[in-house]
């Protein structure tokens, strides 16, 4: 049955607020792949992206503003994010302890997940393309690599981060970013796991991040500062099923939500 789950954020995993912020959560799963054990640094074409914004991304078919879609819509309510149900999902809430906060919701599918947050932009937009290239400089000033690559929603950043394996040798774990800009509002999305570098896995959360909805409000904010997020106001219901009829149970257990898959080594 799936399970809507809490977690706290550690030390390596909380997140400070900042979209461009690189989250231990984002390089945990990993998928074997021994044809990056060769390459360091970031792709040169994400420097195309410094140069200016992207190209408005279509957002007919979602991610939604909240002014776009009716309140009483079976998404699970998180404040600033409603999510919609899929069959065999998980969602699961990261919490930072000392601040009491959720900072992230990850929606997890088989053997990967999808990692969501919101953050306040100027209404002029254009903040995916600089969160991008801060996120590919600081990728690649750690030994792994980023490369953009356009996807359906916009150009979005593939990237592999290193860190040691059990047994000493460096790993690479591959991580999708998607970034939308809305209406004051930025979305983030980071695929892990199998997802990261499977399309067919990808599919069903790429179909979450699009039928998300973001509620901005109306209080001033700083650009980048991250949206509140809270817990259902019923944590041990069901969730009302979504427009596709598909639902998720609700529960608060404290567990870490990636379990540390195959990963991509690196022989010299």
């Amino acid at each position: 049955m799936s399970m809507f789950r809490r977690r706290k954020a550690d030390a390596e995993t909380a997140v400070e607020g900042a979209p461009d912020a690189v989250t231990g959560a984002e390089a945990e799963a990993g998928i074997e792949d021994e044809s990056v054990a060769d390459q360091s640094g970031a792709d040169d074409s994400s420097a195309d992206d410094k140069a200016g914004a992207d190209r408005p991304v279509d957002r007919s078919s979602g991610p939604f503003d909240a002014s776009e879609v009716g309140d009483d819509d079976g998404r699970l309510d998180l404040g600033s994010l409603r999510i919609s149900g899929s069959t065999g999902m998980e969602l699961r809430l990261e919490i930072d302890q000392e601040q009491q906060h959720v900072v992230a919701a990850t929606a997890v599918l088989g053997e990967s997940a999808l990692q969501l947050q919101a953050f306040a932009a100027p209404r002029s937009g254009g903040l995916w393309a600089q969160i991008r290239s801060e996120i590919a400089d600081a990728i690649a000033s750690q030994g792994g690599t980023a490369d953009t690559e356009e996807g359906e929603l916009g150009i979005e950043l593939r990237t592999r981060m290193p860190s040691a394996g059990p047994d000493g040798r460096t790993v690479f774990a591959p991580a999708r970013f998607l970034g939308v800009d809305g209406p004051r509002w930025f979305l983030r999305g980071v695929i892990s796991g199998r997802g990261a570098i499977d399309e067919e896995a990808a599919a069903p959360l790429l179909d979450i991040f699009r039928e998300t909805v973001v509620v901005r409000g109306t209080d001033p904010m700083a650009p980048r500062e991250l949206l509140p997020l809270r817990l259902p106001q019923e944590e041990a219901t069901p969730m009302p099923p979504a427009p596709t009829g598909q639902q998720a149970q609700v529960s608060t257990d404290d567990l870490n939500p990636f379990e540390r898959g195959p990963e991509i080594t690196e022989v010299r």
